[in-house]
């Protein structure tokens, strides 16, 4: 059974990385042709499309009225995307920060997190509870009308995206020989793979994992919140190999954006979210890492192999705070 679980292993990750392939071969070739920039096509198809596993995860959890796993999994996906995702991209190529980045898209990022922070914790937040010793105390919630609200600013994000790519038309760039429906096959079959084989490494690598004798709990905090964020980190590093580096950021930042409003907003909406003290801790964490990044993009306008490393290391942090935090 562990070579069955190993060779489905290795089929995933390479319906991952060939997924990946096609889908940023149809997505840049589909931005060319419609003279969309590459950011734009990261910030929306490439976004949702990377987005699709921690949607499906966190819809469910909703529907079956199981949803904290719904916040812990934006979060954290949200913290991969940007240590880890974006860390990655700059240790391989140097990436630079477009200014609709640095004034509109992270902006938003990080002053949504802390509004929902803000919003659905004020009372563990001002009075300190959670500082207490138990991480399952609960702080608060997301209620379904944050959740409403939430999806609501997304619409409006994304018909501003839509605007300001009809206004400011990328003329830099031949349109690609490659047919229409051709991109949108790449762009189909792609994300295909990527969902498949984001799903077969997460399976195979859990099954793996207890057999040599992993806890549940250790398997949840890597494997499994990794394994949701495959499709950025696999994508955005194709992107990045192939100088697209736009749509590398565009989907990283692009993906935070729509876990946070589309994925917990509906989530919210169809049931409300609570929030427990060590979630509480998590989206502090989210906030710090944010303005990190942020910090980095601003300084020198790109992100330098060294604070992908450094990037990295927070990470790793990261993780073995929260792993010590669940053994605690």
């Amino acid at each position: 059974m562990i070579i069955f679980h190993m060779a489905l292993l290795a089929f995933g990750f390479l319906a991952l990385v060939k997924g990946a392939n096609r889908f940023v071969d149809g997505s840049s070739a589909l931005a060319r042709k419609f003279k969309v920039p590459g950011l734009i096509i990261g910030l929306t198809i490439v976004a949702l499309g990377t987005s699709a596993p921690e949607l499906a995860v966190s819809i469910s959890a909703a529907l079956q009225g199981s949803n904290e796993i719904a916040l812990s999994n934006v979060v954290g996906s949200n913290i991969f995307n940007l240590l880890c995702v974006l860390g990655i991209c700059a240790v391989i190529h140097a990436v630079p920060a477009d200014d609709a980045i640095l004034k509109r898209d992270f902006p938003l990022s990080i002053v949504t997190t802390i509004l929902v922070l803000l919003v659905t914790c004020f009372g563990a937040v001002t009075s300190g509870a959670f500082l207490r010793e138990n991480m399952d105390h609960i702080a608060g919630n997301v209620n379904r009308i944050t959740g409403i609200s939430m999806f609501i600013l997304f619409l409006v994000y994304i018909l501003y995206l839509i605007y300001d790519a009809r206004k400011n038309p990328d003329n830099s760039k031949e349109a690609e020989l490659l047919p229409l429906w051709k991109c949108f096959l790449f762009i189909l079959l792609g994300l295909v793979l990527i969902i498949g084989g984001g799903q077969a490494v997460v399976f195979s690598a859990k099954e793996i994992a207890k057999t040599f004798g992993m806890s549940e709990t250790l398997i949840g905090l890597t494997i499994v919140a990794v394994g949701t964020s495959l499709p950025e980190l696999v994508t955005s590093i194709v992107a990045a190999k192939k100088g697209e580096t736009g749509l590398a950021v565009g989907n990283a930042v692009g993906s935070n954006v729509f876990n946070l409003l589309l994925i917990l907003g509906l989530s919210a909406a169809i049931h409300p979210i609570t929030v427990n003290v060590a979630s509480v801790y998590d989206m502090i964490l989210l906030i710090a890492a944010s303005i990190i990044t942020y910090v980095f993009l601003l300084t020198r306008k790109s992100l330098k192999r060294s604070e992908g490393l450094i990037m990295l290391l927070l990470y790793v942090g990261e993780v073995l705070f929260a792993m010590i935090r669940t053994v605690s």
